[in-house]
């Protein structure tokens, strides 16, 4: 569900590989009255081969980001439990700040969750070895870690941005932002250093809460009254059993892993690689109407709106052919 800790040094190992991972979420064009979860799956299946370098360099340079940084990654969505997903607002528990976030029951959104892929990953290798110990505020490798960081940061929300765009060309809409959410980095606070590891910001207006991909996901208003919570929310249900353990709690008839690609909202999940489908089953997290209910007791959060899943997209190969990829 996410953690927060604050600390006078800087620690890479907290934050991991995929710096500046987030949730962004858009509205879209599409009416949800018209929706057809099998068409919209099949159309989705082009966000697995995003692999147009120079469109990309164009869309770094926009975002006034190196044109070389890892292009051939952005765009990409990645494995775990990364996703692009079509949801449909259901209900909008408080309709004006709903209507304040630019969103209204029925509307029709999409929502990304992913990170900074390779470039993250060679950011944290160069600084895998510090260990536990960290980073002194004023060892010049502090700096140069926080440099890259903040890089790796940018990149992360603009390729969640090139996903929707690509989502919604797929799907014949316009997308508009509606929030854009990290919860994988580090922040100057106070007199120290902020690390949020799966924890959203919540000295924000709107954040996303999201539940697996056969529950209901949430648009949150932070209170922000808890100095111990440190700014800070959960940004999803959060795991109940590990990936590995999953393999044994699903069922081995095809019947039972050909389920998995259905929704008991009467959605599809494009999920090719069979492994990750398991390891991502919905019986894997927490119930997020929990998360939630223990967010809103703790007078941490409210909630704005409540989003059904109509199709959740994570990876359109294999896993051999995934690994091949690599």
């Amino acid at each position: 569900m996410g953690v927060a800790i604050l600390s006078d040094r800087v620690h890479p190992h907290m934050i991991g590989n995929d710096i500046g991972c987030g949730m962004t979420v858009f509205r879209t064009s599409l009416s949800a009255h018209k929706l057809k979860p099998q068409k919209l799956a099949d159309r989705l299946r082009v966000l697995q081969d995003y692999t147009d370098p120079a469109e990309g360099q164009a869309h770094l340079r926009s975002a006034d980001l190196p044109d070389d940084l890892a292009v051939t990654a952005i765009g990409t969505i990645g494995g775990g439990n990364h996703f692009c997903e079509v949801q449909v607002l259901a209900e909008t528990p408080d309709v004006e700040l709903a209507a304040k976030a630019g969103v209204a029951k029925g509307d029709v959104l999409l929502f990304v969750h992913s990170g900074s892929r390779s470039f993250g990953a060679s950011i944290f290798a160069d600084y895998a070895e510090v260990g536990s110990e960290g980073l002194a505020a004023e060892d010049e490798r502090t700096a140069a870690y926080l440099k890259m960081h903040d890089l790796a940061v940018r990149w992360a929300s603009l390729n969640r941005q090139i996903i929707a765009q690509c989502a919604a060309a797929a799907l014949r809409c316009d997308v508009e932002l509606v929030v854009d959410s990290s919860h994988n980095l580090i922040e100057r606070y106070g007199d120290g250093f902020l690390h949020r590891k799966g924890a959203a910001k919540a000295d924000v207006d709107l954040v996303p809460l999201a539940g697996s991909r056969d529950a209901k996901s949430f648009l949150l208003k932070p209170i922000g009254n808890k100095p111990e919570a440190l700014a800070s929310l959960a940004h999803g249900a959060g795991r109940k059993y590990d990936r590995a353990s999953m393999h044994g709690r699903i069922g081995k008839p095809k019947s039972v892993r050909n389920a998995l690609s259905r929704t008991s909202y009467g959605g599809r999940v494009v999920c090719e690689d069979k492994q990750l489908l398991v390891e991502e089953a919905p019986q894997a997290y927490k119930n997020s109407e929990d998360v939630l209910a223990q967010l809103v007791e703790a007078e941490l959060a409210t909630c704005v709106g409540v989003m059904t899943p109509v199709v959740t997209f994570k990876t359109a190969r294999g896993a051999d052919e995934r690994r091949s990829k690599r």
